[in-house]
């Protein structure tokens, strides 16, 4: 790696396995990433009057890590990949209430997400459970059961090849199946490839205050009343315990949309950060804040703003010629990518350009500064688009009266104002927030969109050679680096400056400023994550989503660490506290050990249990029974396994792994290191939920159930039950600064599903690896 990247190894690696195209009879194979940047700028020129010009604009600014297009833009431009579309994602057709009109939109999805694009759905034009079917004498199933159809299409297809697509499922307040959607994931495995968001309203947000009655309603019939309150409080413990559903203020929306005039917004992307109409698309890319400091870390430390307008201008056309030349997967998505001509030019790098400018993340002057930025970027691309009108003219469904008279664009400078009145504009929208975490990594590890840090150092495993040994290598934040090379011998990790600070150190209120601050200049939305501690009181918790409502924002989202999504995200302290704990209870439980020189031989009749387990990985239900072998003093022990199954997708693997139990069965009379073997076994594919507490794996299942098994014969002790959370705060903080600022209670993150390291966090509203840059938004 040629450029100044080439000291991250992961940087390197991101672009090796994300973006670099292999070559093909007709494209070269790109060497480095000044290739990949080549490609992708020569593609994307291709239909200017001047292309060589262009190609050397948007070379410019994509070798310099200044402007990262999005994921698919990189990978696809320039390749002889047909059958991709370089759009991130879409949102689905609005779902006709029949079962034609309902099969139509899994096959319009399937065609998508085969072609790489993540989906939107609205669930709420589908009628409620239990209504009647005129014509056919029978009740309708509902919403949710038509979602387990898509789910199951979504994760049976490989989108573009490379990963299994991302879904956003959308229900209104009011719809009479919302309370059966808000705990849809909860106890059951159903619904795993899908992001789930209640639309929320101005008028139920005002009942929640009022504590008023609140009518679910569909086609005009009220099937129900509930307390409005009662409905807020099912969300919010829900979002507390389960981090779902996400809350969306879809009126708020709508009425600052700029085509408010000829489309109504009922469903984003998965992410959240693009609200848009039936077949609407996310056309995304970034402005990388961290190269636009100038004489970092010094007292003349400032923002480069005329470097970043000038940015702005080229990416916009870059993005707008990608309209035309990208490949949709159905036609009616051309129509209307084509009709409006929507993008979405964003930040990443933030809380890093902020470390560079000496500034602390969630400080006033960080919230006034994060408002210029976004407006500097903002007015750039109105002001480019402006211009490409006058050369190629408007978008087609331009009403220049009643789109100057929108909420959002009525608040634009005079001079964009006039601008449009006269020459028109190019672009419908030009502006959105989104999740950056691989294009980060790629850009030398900058801090992820408008997100703090959420770790300065950490170290992952990395193979040596082509054997099975690895090693430890170190990645670093991106400012974390610059600093330390700027300190050189004075450089002391242990005495950062006062602004280096991480997630975990921010307070959610102040998450929200920053937030705020951006969306003022954003005409679509952000997608952000608030990361809080698991401790957070709950009471502190509701007040994040009533402050995001009264500060203006289209959607918000959070991320609480709980024994309900995994079970492992933990404090490391905590963790090797309950280990220890669990190994004193472990030993006053075990017997002496029976040693014995050969296996017991198996008695002509055995005694056991049968238990079930019910997956969305298989179609049939599966069926463990333990025999155990009753010793002369009383006492059980297992003996053998069996798994039955009408599938036999798993007969073989069924067979294998239950003659390898038995026979460890048969020599270890405690076989107590199974279930932990078992239950560390994570399926690259996710896995699921099962009485309220996530699975990784059938195996994890498996090992669950010998855990079960062995506790009731005595061997283990009982599986230790998760703890409600509690009804009121037992210290509720009197201000922000009582938030715990202790950056290791996220030092205990998920497990990857692709590398299996402990580096799977909640950023942006997507789940994201730091240590290999697996992405489920892409």
């Amino acid at each position: 790696m040629s450029s100044e990247e080439s000291k991250y190894d992961i940087s390197y690696e991101i672009w090796s396995k994300k973006y670099r195209y292999q070559g093909s009879d007709e494209v070269a194979r790109d060497n480095s990433p000044e290739d990949t940047f080549r490609r992708v700028a020569h593609a994307i020129a291709a239909n200017e009057q001047d292309p060589v010009k262009w190609e050397r604009e948007f070379y410019s600014i994509l070798s310099g890590y200044k402007f990262l297009p999005g994921g698919r833009i990189i990978a696809n431009a320039g390749t002889a990949r047909s059958e991709v579309t370089m759009f991130n994602c879409f949102v689905m057709n609005k779902i006709d209430d029949s079962i034609d009109g309902i099969f139509e939109t899994v096959k319009e999805s399937a065609m998508t997400q085969k072609q790489g694009g993540g989906v939107g759905f609205d669930f709420s034009t589908i009628r409620p459970s239990g209504s009647n079917i005129k014509g056919c004498e029978a009740n309708a199933s509902g919403p949710l059961s038509f979602m387990q159809v898509l789910d199951a299409t979504c994760r049976t297809i490989m989108s573009a090849g490379q990963r299994r697509g991302a879904q956003m499922g959308i229900m209104r307040c009011d719809h009479p199946d919302i309370e059966k959607f808000i705990t849809a994931k909860r106890n059951n495995a159903a619904l795993q490839m899908f992001n789930l968001s209640v639309a929320i309203t101005s008028k139920f947000i005002e009942a929640v205050k009022a504590d008023a009655p609140w009518d679910l309603v569909f086609n005009g019939k009220v099937y129900k009343t509930v307390k409005a309150r009662e409905l807020w409080e099912l969300i919010m413990r829900s979002t507390y315990d389960f981090a779902e559903p996400g809350f969306i203020l879809m009126d708020r929306i709508n009425e600052m949309n700029n085509m408010y005039y000829c489309e109504e917004i009922r469903a984003t992307n998965p992410c959240g950060e693009q609200p848009l109409p039936p077949y609407g698309a996310c056309l995304l890319g970034s402005v990388n804040l961290s190269r636009f400091a100038i004489d970092p870390f010094t007292p003349n430390a400032r923002l480069d703003k005329d470097g970043i307008a000038r940015t702005v201008t080229i990416a916009v056309r870059m993005l707008d010629n990608v309209i035309d030349l990208s490949n949709y997967p159905l036609p009616q998505q051309r129509t209307e990518a084509y009709s409006k001509r929507r993008m979405g030019i964003g930040i990443t790098g933030l809380a890093d350009l902020f470390i560079f400018l000496g500034i602390k993340y969630g400080s006033p002057e960080s919230v006034r500064m994060a408002g210029e930025i976004m407006s500097t970027i903002t007015h750039a691309a109105y002001r480019a688009s402006i211009a490409l009108a006058r050369e190629k003219g408007a978008f087609k469904l331009l009403d220049k009266e009643k789109y100057l008279a929108g909420k959002f664009i009525s608040a634009l400078p005079l001079d964009i104002r006039e601008g449009i009145a006269h020459f028109g504009i190019r672009n419908s929208h030009l502006t959105s927030v989104a999740p950056t975490g691989t294009i980060s990594l790629f850009a030398g590890n900058v801090s992820s969109g408008l997100e703090p840090v959420f770790a300065f150092k950490y170290t992952r495993k990395i193979r040596k050679g082509t054997g099975d040994d690895t090693i430890d290598a170190e990645v670093v934040d991106y400012a974390y680096d610059q600093y330390r090379t700027f300190m050189g011998d004075k450089f002391d990790p242990k005495n950062l400056p006062d602004y280096f600070v991480s997630s975990s150190d921010v307070p959610p209120l102040r998450h929200l400023d920053i937030q705020a601050a951006l969306q003022e200049y954003v005409d679509s939305s952000i997608s952000k994550t608030i990361n809080v501690p698991s401790d957070y009181p709950y009471e502190d918790f509701k007040n994040i989503y009533l402050t995001a409502y009264e500060k203006g924002l289209k959607g918000c989202t959070t991320f609480r660490p709980s024994d309900h999504i995994t079970g492992i995200l933990i404090r490391d302290e905590d963790k090797k506290k309950k280990e220890k704990e669990e190994a004193e209870k472990k030993k006053e439980l075990e017997h002496p050990p029976i040693v014995r020189p050969q296996p017991p031989k198996r008695p002509q009749e055995l005694e056991g249990t049968t238990y079930k387990i019910r997956t969305p990985l298989a179609a049939d239900a599966l069926y463990v029974t333990i025999n155990d072998l009753v010793e002369e003093d009383g006492r059980r022990r297992p003996y053998e396994i069996f798994i039955n199954t009408k599938n036999l997708q798993y007969f073989s693997w069924i067979v294998a792994m239950t003659r390898l139990i038995s026979s460890v069965f048969r020599h270890d009379p405690a076989p107590k290191f199974l279930v932990e073997e078992l239950k560390s076994i994570y399926d690259p594919n996710g896995g699921y939920f099962s009485d309220g507490t996530y699975i990784p794996s059938l195996a994890a299942d498996i090992g669950r159930i010998i855990e079960r098994h062995l506790a009731k014969i005595g061997i283990m002790p009982q599986p230790q039950k998760r703890k409600p959370a509690p009804e009121t705060p037992v210290k509720k903080p009197t201000d922000d600064k009582s938030v715990p600022q202790d950056v290791s209670q996220f030092d205990g993150m998920m497990i990857c599903p692709v590398c299996n390291e402990r580096k799977l966090v909640m950023q942006e509203n997507c789940m994201k690896c730091l240590a290999c840059g697996h992405s489920k938004c892409g």
